[in-house]
């Protein structure tokens, strides 16, 4: 569990952001898609810190479709929760499918990053 700390804080962080009603964060600056552009980053964060903690956990930054495969389960699986919280608790927030897609998105990018920099590293030795 200590290897996911830094994975369980971001999601805490953005469970927290993602429950606040819109109404607190009037003072930011707003453009049309800046919700799919903070909801990318979020979940690219999230991907690249779960790689970390299984790549600690591992004690290997070999590639490995498995560490893909539970980083995309479960950030996938913590996008579905966000919506569904969303939809049913945060009422006060819309549930959309559009959110998810850009999480899965963000997901989408933070395994390619991996993939790419470790690629890059391996070539270098």
């Amino acid at each position: 569990m200590k290897h996911y700390i830094w994975s369980l804080l971001w999601s805490v962080i953005i469970l927290v952001l993602c429950s606040l009603p819109s109404e607190t964060t009037a003072d930011v600056p707003k453009f049309p898609g800046i919700d799919k552009l903070v909801h990318t980053g979020f979940f690219f964060v999230l991907a690249v810190l779960l790689y970390y903690g299984e790549i600690r956990k591992r004690g290997t930054s070999r590639p490995s479709l498995r560490i893909s495969i539970n980083v995309v389960l479960f950030s996938v699986l913590f996008a579905l929760l966000i919506e569904y919280l969303q939809w049913q608790i945060f009422t006060y927030r819309s549930a959309e499918a559009w959110d998810l897609f850009a999480d899965v998105v963000g997901t989408g990018m933070g395994v390619f990053a991996y993939l790419l920099l470790h690629n890059t590293y391996r070539y270098e030795e």
